[in-house]
């Protein structure tokens, strides 16, 4: 790496781009350059969101020496051919999920990801909840028992106006699948993270409730409302706003999930609970510093995110007192924490503390299941 000081460049200036900035920023890495869908666009967010230096294309930001990392936070479409770019270039690469469209995209992306020695990185980032890390070392200690059942919800609301609209939608650039590869793929993730188990089969069934909205003819930010005075065009849709499925994890766990983008009032719901043989764990994101543990002859019991009372992974990630909540952007600051240290060793660790390519092949592989299933009607297994 050119000079002492680690240099991040982020492809993408919408919502989770700025996000990723932000981040990094808390953890001390330089941000030296960011590039969008045209310079014209990326220079006003840039200006409104203080965003360092614009390049006018992707391989001008590739090409710049003094950038060590790429951060790729664009539309889903092009996360396989810009990751393949920068590895190729010598850059570490942290993409945004879903890793690729397909997994023949995805498996080719990991092997090249692990031929070249690069640390490569997927931001499955709501495994950096402090109190996540927690239930995972929970069932891995046998506190809980042999887990039974998964079970949990991931919901949103800003796709429930026929009028709301996102590059997300047009399947040409998110993908055949919406609700389940934008969200549904951090709850599959965080599910098998938690439990320390795969998913190995899946019994899904996608709806669309709207299929048809009303887009405006310029690009939306995400959770942008379009505004009222637009002319807005007709447009036929094929991708999921909503999806329900059945699990089957390793040894036996069964689990149960419900995605959705149109449910009213809810922001960015996460709802996750393990039942095990003895005992059982269930949290919620939009009250993240409370884990709720179950019991049958005692007490439940609540813990509260605090670095006194969790085991030491939990509480690496805790920086901030007990009532002091920590929250969404704590979980990049986490993540990228884990990412920067392999980056400053200029390769992966024998088992890195963050998903890598790896991990996000698995996502897919999965949500490629959930669309089989759906579309067969059947049990379908989850083919890596």
């Amino acid at each position: 790496m050119p000079g002492s000081e680690i240099t991040a460049g982020i492809v993408g200036v919408g919502f989770i781009g700025v996000a990723h900035a932000e981040a990094l920023r808390r953890i001390g890495v330089r941000v030296g350059g960011v590039v969008g869908s045209s310079p014209e666009r990326t220079r006003a967010k840039a200006e409104q969101a203080g965003l360092p230096h614009v390049h006018d294309s992707f391989e001008a930001l590739l090409a710049d020496p003094d950038i060590d990392v790429v951060h790729i936070a664009s539309p889903n479409n092009l996360h396989v051919g810009q990751a393949h770019a920068a590895l190729e270039a010598g850059k570490h690469v942290v993409c945004e999920k879903p890793l690729g469209l397909s997994t023949e995209e995805t498996a080719g992306l990991r092997r090249a990801a692990e031929a070249s020695g690069l640390v490569h990185a997927v931001c499955l980032n709501l495994r950096f909840y402090p109190l996540c890390h927690e239930m995972r070392a929970m069932v891995a200690a046998g506190a809980l028992g042999e887990p039974r059942l998964v079970t949990g919800s991931y919901l949103q609301d800003w796709m429930l106006e026929d009028t709301d609209w996102n590059w997300r939608i047009d399947t040409r650039e998110g993908g055949p699948l919406r609700a389940v590869a934008d969200i549904g793929s951090h709850w599959l993730d965080l599910a098998a993270f938690i439990t320390g188990r795969r998913i190995v089969e899946v019994l899904a069934d996608l709806h669309t409730f709207l299929p048809v909205r009303r887009r405006p003819s310029r690009s939306v930010e995400t959770f942008a409302a379009a505004s009222a005075d637009e002319d807005l065009v007709e447009e036929a849709i094929s991708s999921d706003d909503a999806a329900s499925m059945l699990l089957r994890f390793e040894d036996g766990a069964r689990g149960a999930l419900t995605v959705s983008q149109v449910s009213a009032g809810r922001k960015n719901a996460v709802n996750l609970e393990v039942d095990g043989a003895s005992s059982a764990v269930a949290w919620f994101s939009e009250d993240p510093d409370r884990l709720w543990v179950g019991h049958r002859g005692r007490p439940n019991e609540v813990l509260q995110r605090d670095a006194t009372l969790m085991g030491p992974e939990a509480a690496a990630l805790a920086r901030y007192p007990g009532g002091h909540v920590e929250g969404y952007p704590d979980t990049f600051r986490g993540l990228f924490e884990a990412v920067y240290a392999d980056v400053r060793r200029g390769a992966p660790a024998a088992a890195p503390a963050y998903p890598t390519f790896a991990d996000g092949h698995d996502v897919v592989a999965v949500t490629e299941a959930v669309a089989r299933s759906a579309e067969e009607g059947r049990w379908t297994t989850v083919e890596r």
